[in-house]
């Protein structure tokens, strides 16, 4: 027939669609027509209710018998659909769900919109100031997860093109190769909460390096799109730059400000309950979309042809290896554990909601056939499937939550960088001592201290748990105000020196640590400062000593992101508080270390270094060898001892430096522990290491002896009550590495 349209791609059929007017949206009820209830399914909104009923019912059964291997609920979704695509066959549940009047258009309209909120709340959850903090190692696997496979897709694209190949199918296999080259941030933000290690230092990495593909991703397509209009028209490319950026400017210059405007308007303390009446409504419509999507595959049309097949497939295989490895190889340089980078690659390799509903519209505008949509979403939901449950077996998110993959301690803190400490307090007498010890860590201008203040309560009743940040004393929790003002009050008295920031966490006692790691992580800290779990009276007495501390103490020591170090005060450090304040500024303040080598020596010591430089400090380094090693050199850690011992060996004295050094030998540990007993009361500080795991020649059987091992063995010989002494203790931990 001449005035023909042309036929549509794909042999789809023709479809004659018959819309009664007016619409028939709701209808009376089921007593409208008392002879035939069913009736009400000829009316859209209760047909649509009753399909997300289905839907619901069908996905929370598959993913009740699912979730216990670790599928996602998502891959849950997705198969809930394959299951009522395949329900849909059936004559009897096609007639009752799935009518000729209505189908599944309206279920589809109502996911799209779901869908749009679900990007969202994503939008919402991302924390952009995280995403925006991205290092050299992100920006880099950011870039490549997008390149390689995108590369690697396009050579197999000009493998499989055909001489005379037609436009349609083109635009059909670079939009597949495209979509499969995506890493998107929202779908990495919902794998990682599902997961829960959003907060991780794995995920924080993932989530950077996302958020660098899904720019890079909106650069390239941006610059691709733009070159089209330029060479069909000049002026069109202009005006759509134009329209580009006022839109960029409204978001960021009227519609933003709005939204700070709306929160400022909204009183404190005041829920929106129909927000979360919102939230609920729109996390069921974005279900919708997950298994509206799956229930368009067809079984018959996945082998109809097996060329688009094979290219598919190949696709979809070569591009996951193509960004896996990238992704493996430059996190694995960079340090992080072989495990780790493994989780990470599957990780940046995971495909969600974002590019089924890429495949789901060029479907529905016929820029994709029915048999490779059906290839490309099984492919999303073998991907959604697996790799969840891989990272699960290869990220323990309970005990690498915490794992840091940068080097947070004070041995490798640039001179010139800010020391962030973390000061936890639980009592008033702690208080005291915490500041006296953050006092002579001799802040400066170029290198100031950043303290957070936490103050941890325990959780009493059945309260719900309480976090809480103080911002110029105001909403500050009654048990916490005078803690909060004895730090308020050391920042003034150290003015553009010193920034302190005060939280309170009340909390049960055995999640207290997971408080104390999550600050450590999110502020970036290098150092802890903890607490001893016992406090003694005037006569050396023991007069508390709590458990809860202890315990805490020890999960900190086990997780922390950063260094540690446990204060065990008995007093002198209090009393030497006036003295350390006067204007004169001219008495001194004695600090011993001890030195006997590993990491967490060296980390002590520098700690000590960095007191040292206050003019009021003098340190004296005590260097615990054996006659065997006196003088030598034996393998690479006695080497970084050695380097960071030579200048406090030359004794180096200068007018912003007053350290002396000396050398004592032990072969026993009767000979440390006499050693240790003599020098004891030289000091008012002494700084120790924790060596944990170590067992030298210098220490040898006191450890079989210790009452507390998260304090090492010398810290334990000085924290005895049987030492006739009453100097107060420092023992470090340098940060653990964990592989």
């Amino acid at each position: 027939m001449a005035g023909a349209p042309p036929p549509l791609p794909y042999g789809n059929e023709t479809l004659e669609i018959y819309i009664s007017f007016p619409p028939k949206v709701h209808s009376a009820g089921v007593w409208e027509d008392p002879a035939s209830p069913s009736a009400i399914l000829t009316y859209s909104l209760p047909l649509l209710e009753l399909q997300v009923l289905l839907v619901f019912l069908i996905t929370h059964l598959v993913h009740a018998i699912f979730k216990p291997l670790g599928v996602t609920y998502f891959a849950s979704q997705m198969f809930g659909g394959m299951i009522l695509g395949m329900l849909g066959k059936v004559k009897g549940i096609r007639t009752v769900f799935f009518t000729a009047d209505f189908g599944v258009e309206t279920l589809e309209t109502a996911a799209l919109f779901g869908f749009s909120m679900f990007m969202f709340l994503m939008g919402v959850k991302m924390d952009l100031k995280t995403a925006f903090k991205t290092s050299s190692r992100a920006i880099l696997i950011g870039i490549m997860s997008l390149l390689s496979p995108m590369l690697v897709g396009l050579a197999v694209y000009q493998t499989f093109k055909e001489p005379h190949q037609t436009k349609i199918k083109s635009i059909e296999r670079l939009m597949g190769i495209t979509i499969e080259s995506l890493t998107s941030s929202s779908v990495i933000t919902y794998l990682l909460s599902e997961l829960k290690i959003l907060n991780s230092e794995l995920g924080r990495l993932a989530l950077s390096a996302s958020f660098v593909c899904d720019l890079s991703t909106l650069f390239l397509v941006y610059a691709i799109s733009s070159t089209q209009r330029w060479s069909i028209s000049p002026e069109m490319a202009v005006a759509h730059f134009i329209v580009m950026v006022g839109f960029v400017l409204v978001i960021f210059f009227v519609f933003r400000p709005l939204m700070f405007r709306i929160i400022r308007g909204t009183p404190d303390g005041r829920p929106v309950r129909d927000m979360y009446i919102v939230i609920i409504v729109m996390i069921a419509m974005g279900s919708s979309l997950f298994t509206t999507s799956a229930m368009k595959i067809h079984r018959r049309n996945l082998f109809a042809d097996l060329t688009p097949l094979k290219f598919s497939l190949l696709n979809i295989v070569l591009s996951f290896h193509a960004k896996f490895l990238p992704c493996f190889v430059a996190s694995f340089w960079g340090r992080m554990p072989f495990r780790d980078s493994l989780a990470f690659a599957l990780i940046m390799s995971s495909k969600g909601v974002v590019e089924l509903a890429y495949f789901s519209t060029f479907r529905d505008i016929k820029h994709m056939s029915t048999q490779a949509f059906g290839i490309f979403t099984l492919g999303i939901l073998v991907n959604a499937t697996i790799t969840p449950i891989l990272v699960k077996f290869l990220y323990d998110s309970n005990s690498r939550k915490y794992t840091a993959y940068q080097k947070r301690n004070l041995l490798h803190l640039k001179p010139d960088a800010e020391l962030r400490i973390l000061a936890c307090v639980h009592r008033p007498e702690h208080v005291s001592a915490l500041i006296d010890v953050l006092d002579i860590t001799c802040p400066t201008k170029t290198s100031p201290n950043v303290v957070f203040a936490l103050h941890l309560v325990e959780l009493a009743g059945r309260d719900s748990p309480v976090f809480t940040a103080h911002q110029n004393n105001d909403n500050v929790v009654g048990c916490s105000y005078e803690h909060i003002l004895a730090f308020r009050q050391y920042e003034e008295n150290n003015r553009g020196l010193v920034t302190v920031n005060a939280f309170t966490a009340i909390s049960p006692p055995k999640l207290m640590h997971e408080d104390v790691c999550t600050m450590a992580l999110n502020k970036q800290t290098s150092f802890i400062l903890l607490p001893f779990h016992r406090k003694w009276s005037f006569d050396g007495s023991i007069e508390v000593e709590n458990n809860v501390i202890r315990n805490l103490n020890r999960s900190v020591m086990d997780r922390a992101p950063c260094s540690v170090g446990i204060l065990i005060t008995r007093g002198v450090l209090d009393q030497k508080r006036k003295s350390l304040k006067i204007p004169s500024r001219t008495s001194s303040y004695s600090i011993g270390m001890l030195f006997l080598g590993g990491k967490d020596d060296r980390e002590a010591l520098t700690l000590a270094k960095r007191m040292a430089r206050d003019p009021r400090v003098k340190l004296t380094v005590i260097h615990l060898t054996t006659d065997e090693n006196r003088g030598h050199v034996m393998d690479w850690d006695m080497m970084l001892d050695a380097e960071i011992l030579r200048d406090s060996k030359h004794n180096d004295v200068t007018d912003i430096c007053n350290i002396m050094y000396r050398e004592e030998v032990s072969n026993s540990g009767p000979e440390a522990t006499r050693i240790i007993r003599s020098i004891a009361n030289e000091y008012d500080l002494i700084i120790v290491g924790r060596r944990d795991g170590v067992d030298s020649v210098q220490t040898k059987g006191l450890s079989e002896w210790s009452e507390f091992p998260e304090l090492g063995a010398v810290g334990d010989l000085l924290a005895s009550t049987d030492l006739d002494s009453s100097v107060s203790v420092l023992v470090v931990q340098q940060q653990h590495h964990r592989m």
